[in-house]
């Protein structure tokens, strides 16, 4: 398992045309004592990835090659890698490549939430370079963040769990979703239903969340045991007034929920946690006295153990996440970008033939 010094990669070069990215060839970051490479061989398409190559979430470094669900093969291992990962693995990274694992986070499984937090693509290390990600032939990154693969878990279906799913998950398990909970899953999307599937094999009474009727057959095929319409049930905050244990907003925006009404579904010691990232001049107006007796909050991706429990409930109940392939090229990135902006996938998007574009 040989490579070139160079890296090539399907990269945005224009946040004005960024539904049209070019096939390009760039110097990776210093391979340092603790780095893993990886040869991919699938990446998922998450909508983090649209956000950037727009500039939804302000200009970023171009070119620039987005992608943070990648599965691949190792092929070098840095001489101080001590968690056992070894040329020729299977393995998965996500959308977290390094952080200080020094600090009090860290050193409590929340690294996604550490100052020195560096994200997969996009972001500069504290050598200049930035770093990019997994539309391209390889990767490297730090061995903290180079997760194994349970043998179980088809690499286009596993591609997809290394940002969306756990993006999601997290949440889940850190906020007591499981037995006797009832959770709700607003947005029954990309994330959103892995969601359902995940609160579901967890043990939850799980409650999608919409605001039509279209996805109803699929959320309840997904593992929905209630389906709320949201825009074609009137007062339905009433018919649920107190009900939901957990609320996990999967939505694209936090402006377009009416919180208002959501809150009034919330047992009291109730939790809405978000996981959306909108555009970064959204704003958020809450009345105080809405929150009486429940939490509004965050969560950020998910840590390396994390990551890892939710590869093995995978593995261990052998669920199935809803998936499209595309063999990864220029045109095949700018249609799935053009899809994702109509809403038109069913539900999340995996590029492979990797070999094919980079290895010929």
């Amino acid at each position: 398992m040989s490579y070139p010094e160079k890296f090539q990669g399907i990269a945005v070069q224009d946040h004005n045309d960024w539904t049209h990215p070019k096939k390009i060839s760039y110097e990776p970051k210093k391979f340092d004592d603790y780095d893993v490479d990886v040869e991919i061989e699938a990446c998922g398409i998450c909508g983090s990835d649209t956000h950037c190559a727009s500039g939804n979430w302000g200009p970023k470094s171009l070119p620039l090659v987005v992608g943070h669900e990648v599965i691949g093969r190792v092929v070098r291992v840095g001489p101080k890698c001590h968690t056992g990962v070894k040329v020729g693995d299977r393995v998965g990274v996500g959308a977290q490549v390094s952080s200080c694992l020094d600090c009090d986070r860290c050193n409590s499984d929340f690294e996604p939430y550490c100052a020195e937090f560096i994200t997969t693509y996009s972001q500069p290390y504290p050598d200049g370079y930035v770093s990019q990600g997994g539309y391209a032939s390889h990767i490297r990154a730090h061995e903290h963040f180079v997760i194994p693969i349970p043998e179980k878990i088809p690499t286009h279906l596993a591609a997809p769990l290394l940002c969306g799913g756990i993006t999601v998950f997290s949440p889940l398990i850190n906020n007591d979703c499981g037995p006797n909970k009832k959770v709700g899953i607003v947005g029954i999307g990309g994330i959103g239903h892995m969601g359902l599937i995940f609160a579901k094999a967890l043990g939850a009474e799980v409650y999608a969340i919409s605001r039509s009727s279209a996805k109803k057959e699929d959320a309840m095929k997904l593992g929905a045991d209630h389906f709320i319409a949201t825009k074609e049930e009137p007062d339905w905050e009433k018919k649920y007034a107190s009900t939901l244990d957990l609320v996990i907003v999967c939505a694209s925006s936090l402006t377009e929920i009416n919180l208002e009404q959501l809150i009034k579904t919330m047992r009291i010691k109730g939790r809405i946690i978000s996981i959306c990232v909108p555009k970064e001049t959204e704003e958020l107006n809450l009345k105080p006295f809405q929150l009486s007796g429940i939490t509004i909050g965050n969560s950020q991706l998910g840590s390396r153990k994390e990551l890892i429990q939710l590869l093995q409930l995978v593995a261990d109940k052998d669920l199935k996440i809803w998936v499209e392939t595309l063999p990864i090229s220029e045109e095949s990135v700018h249609d799935a970008f053009v899809r994702m902006e109509k809403g038109d996938v069913r539900y999340r998007f995996t590029l492979t033939d990797f070999d094919k574009e980079f290895r010929n």
